[in-house]
């Protein structure tokens, strides 16, 4: 990595307005190169290997030019964290103004699963629901579950990550009776090498994330291996991250699904404000503004270190 960047390097923590992943602040660095602002934000458990695609793609988003781009902005979904109060997930519903599209945290507990998700519904009952299970439940537990689902909300556009492993994916293909749509998201970029990985029978839609799949080159030579329709979603990053995922949906000719990026409405406190207008979020030249937001300086030289340290393995 260029020692130009890192001396460019800025370190912010953003506060989340609720719980999400166990998560309540977002650490965040930024560094700045000849085209812009790049990001890298693993989570803070990831080890350096699983860091590194985060880095790539963060010194890609810095260093070189964007790619072309078929639209200005891009339609993105809410996302509803695993919450039980029905007026905290108003709260969340109304932070995504002309939403069409929903995608609902569960897994945990069907009763309260069902329960949010009719709670959303009557919320924004023309919106399309979809739900992300993160890979939480086993194979029977995704019958059973997403049976229940339908019997009580009704179809769902699509249900990403029920388990955790391809094999589970493609036994629950065959055992599903109804046509249930199935994203891959976990099942790709928790894979050492996601060109490997054999997708056939166990996914519909290919679920690509810019940062943990190492930026947007990358991950069109991803969707270009595995030949499935594709859908963008965020890992929870700052505008900056956030901006480099709207080039990333803006630079297929087609989208046909509403895409996962409207995450800053999470955020409490943010670098750059991406508003969600009319249900699609603008691309923009993101300048973030630091002002109250960066690390003590213990935590900026835990993070200085392990940029240098994810840098050696690229």
């Amino acid at each position: 990595m260029d020692q130009s960047l890192l001396e460019t390097l800025r370190v912010v923590a953003l506060p989340t307005k609720t719980n999400f992943r166990g998560i309540t602040l977002r650490e965040v660095a930024l560094f700045k190169g000849e085209y812009g602002w790049g990001e890298f934000s693993p989570f803070l458990e990831y080890d350096y290997k699983e860091s590194a695609p985060w880095l790539m793609c963060a010194i890609e988003a810095a260093t070189k030019p964007s790619p072309k781009l078929y639209r200005t902005s891009v339609k993105v979904n809410g996302t509803i964290p695993a919450l039980n109060n029905p007026a905290d997930i108003e709260r969340i519903v109304d932070s995504f103004p002309g939403v069409q599209t929903f995608k609902v945290k569960v897994g945990e507990n069907l009763a309260e699963d069902i329960a949010r998700l009719a709670t959303v519904r009557s919320l924004r009952p023309k919106a399309k629901l979809r739900i992300d299970v993160n890979g939480n439940w086993s194979v029977q537990e995704a019958v059973t579950y997403l049976r229940a689902i339908y019997e009580n909300i009704g179809a769902l556009e699509y249900v990403e990550q029920p388990c955790g492993t391809v094999d589970e994916l493609r036994e629950l293909k065959e055992k599903l009776k109804v046509d249930i749509k199935i994203a891959g998201d976990e099942v790709l970029r928790k894979t050492s090498d996601p060109f490997a990985v054999d997708l056939n029978g166990a996914i519909d839609i290919l679920m690509l994330k810019v940062q943990p799949l190492g930026g947007i080159a990358r991950a069109h030579k991803l969707a270009e291996h595995h030949k499935l329709p594709v859908v963008i979603s965020s890992a929870l990053e700052s505008a900056v991250g956030i901006n480099y995922g709207l080039q990333l949906a803006a630079s297929f000719p087609e989208m046909d699904f509403d895409c996962g990026l409207g995450t800053g409405s999470l955020l409490s406190a943010n670098v750059a404000d991406l508003p969600i207008v009319n249900g699609e979020i603008q691309i923009t030249e993101v300048k973030p503004d630091f002002a109250g937001l960066e690390v003590a300086p213990e935590r900026y030289e835990w993070w200085k270190n392990r940029v240098m340290k994810t840098a050696e393995l690229l």
